[in-house]
């Protein structure tokens, strides 16, 4: 077996959204109550981590079978993996992964369930359902990215309520932020699969609005995102070592001059694609360092 092609497959790269959305549960939930409960943040990253690692194998597999894989350029950010077009596993071996993935995130969930109870429940059956319906039904339906903004939301959500049983405002506000980062990522990737997608039947917010238009939201995401944190640091929900996230606009700016000039230039697009996908992941980290720095200051 070689383990570099699973790797590859499961895209271990994109595995860092969930990541870090944990840990931005996990960093809310010490600033709130001190205390952390080193078992459950354990089962909660694992269960996370198989939840997210089904739905990129399942995603893979589906994406093969409708020969979605076949048409796409493949890129380091967009495409597939390409790793079943090019036969390095069996379709029947990723998809089996994948489900193998989905019963070990839901077994981490249920035991989640007999402690915490029906709100776990909730958050756990949509989970289950949305990961297995994803790359049929609910691309199909253009719901791509509200399913992904919800799945980032609801991980900071149930990360928090495992540790403190309490569902209030920063815990809501923080959610939006990391679905939002998360959505942003897969609307970037998805400008290079538009006629792809489009010819099998995908329906993507790129493919609703069109190339043009759908580039025109790029600073929605973000706009998104900044207002929350600076609202919530102005209003005292968030602290106001929050606001050190505002250091990735760099990357923001470079990405969003130069987006509507380079729809049609796939090499110019994937440094588009690479510098997003960094303001996403330094933005969610610099907002858990936020709250890490609140505490450790305040201890």
């Amino acid at each position: 077996m070689n383990i570099s092609v699973w790797f590859r497959v499961i895209r271990i790269k994109f595995l860092l959204a969930s990541v870090i959305s944990v840990s931005l549960g996990l960093a809310i939930s010490y600033w709130q109550t001190r205390s952390i409960d080193i078992v459950s943040s354990i089962i909660t990253m694992g269960g996370v981590i198989a939840l997210h690692s089904s739905v990129d194998l399942l995603n893979d597999y589906w994406d093969f079978k409708r020969g979605i894989d076949s048409l796409t350029k493949r890129t380091k950010f967009s495409g597939g993996t390409g790793v079943l077009p090019e036969g390095l596993l069996k379709p029947s071996s990723v998809y089996f992964a994948g489900m193998i993935f989905l019963m070990l995130g839901s077994i981490a969930g249920a035991y989640f369930v007999l402690f915490h109870g029906w709100i776990i429940a909730i958050i756990l059956g949509f989970a289950i359902l949305s990961i297995y319906f994803y790359s049929t039904k609910i691309v199909d339906s253009g719901l791509g990215e509200v399913f992904v903004g919800i799945k980032g939301a609801m991980i900071v959500l149930g990360t928090i309520y495992i540790q403190t049983h309490q569902i209030i405002l920063v815990n809501i506000l923080s959610g939006i932020i990391a679905g939002t980062l998360s959505s942003f990522v897969l609307f970037l990737t998805s400008f290079p699969d538009h006629d792809a997608d489009k010819e099998k039947g995908r329906k993507t917010l790129v493919i609703l609005l069109g190339k043009n238009s759908a580039s025109k939201l790029f600073w929605i995401f973000p706009g998104i995102t900044y207002g929350i944190i600076i609202t919530g640091v102005t209003f005292g929900i968030f602290p106001h070592y929050c606001l050190i996230s505002l250091g990735s606009i760099p990357l923001l700016v470079k990405s969003g001059k130069k987006i509507s000039f380079s729809l049609d230039q796939s090499e110019k697009f994937e440094s588009i694609m690479k510098s997003s996908i960094l303001f996403s992941r330094i933005t969610g980290l610099l907002f858990v360092l936020g709250f890490v720095l609140s505490f450790v200051n305040n201890s």
